[in-house]
C-alpha cells in the first residue's frame, strides 16, 4: 500500500534558540507550505533542510543559516544523495506518492530517484506559491 508523503522547503526565517523543525521556521511561505501538507493528510511530512537534509519535522534542531542556493552543484549533488538515502530508509521511493513543494535546486538531484510525484508550484513565483497556497490549504 502506498503513502503519501509530502516534502516542504526550509526557508532563511528562523527563531533564535532549538525547537521542534516545524516550529523553528518561522516565514510566511514555511507556514502556508507545513498547512497545505497537513490538509492533504499525508502519512509523514518532512522537511528538506540544507544543513540537515531530510528533517522530521518533531525533530529538535538549532537555528542555522544554510541554503542550497549558495552551493555549488557537486555540494547540492552530495545533499541530495544523503537526502535520497535518508527518504530510502523511511519511505518507498518505488511506490509512495510524494508532493514537494520545494524550489528547483531543493528538488533538481531528488526527483530522479522518486518514481512518483507531483510539484504543485513548479513555475510559480513566491507570492504566486503564497496565494496557490491560501486558496488550496482550505
Amino acid at each position: 500500500m502506498s503513502k503519501k508523503i509530502v516534502l516542504i522547503p526550509c526557508v532563511s526565517e528562523k527563531k533564535e534558540g532549538t525547537h521542534k523543525a516545524k516550529n523553528l521556521y518561522v516565514s510566511s511561505l514555511f507556514r502556508l507550505c507545513f498547512e497545505y501538507a497537513e490538509s492533504l493528510n499525508p502519512d509523514k511530512i518532512f522537511i528538506l533542510s540544507a544543513k540537515h537534509g531530510l528533517l522530521d519535522i518533531e525533530q529538535e534542531i538549532e537555528k542555522y543559516d544554510e541554503t542550497l542556493n549558495t552551493m555549488r552543484k557537486n555540494e547540492r549533488i552530495a545533499w541530495a544523495h544523503h537526502v535520497i538515502s535518508d527518504l530510502r530508509s523511511k519511505t518507498d521511493l518505488q511506490n509512495d506518492e510524494y508532493v514537494i513543494l520545494a524550489g528547483a535546486k531543493y528538488r533538481e538531484n531528488l526527483i530522479n530517484h522518486i518514481h512518483h510525484y507531483t510539484l504543485p508550484l513548479e513555475g510559480l513565483r513566491i507570492g504566486e506559491q503564497m496565494a496557490w497556497l491560501k486558496e488550496h490549504s482550505r
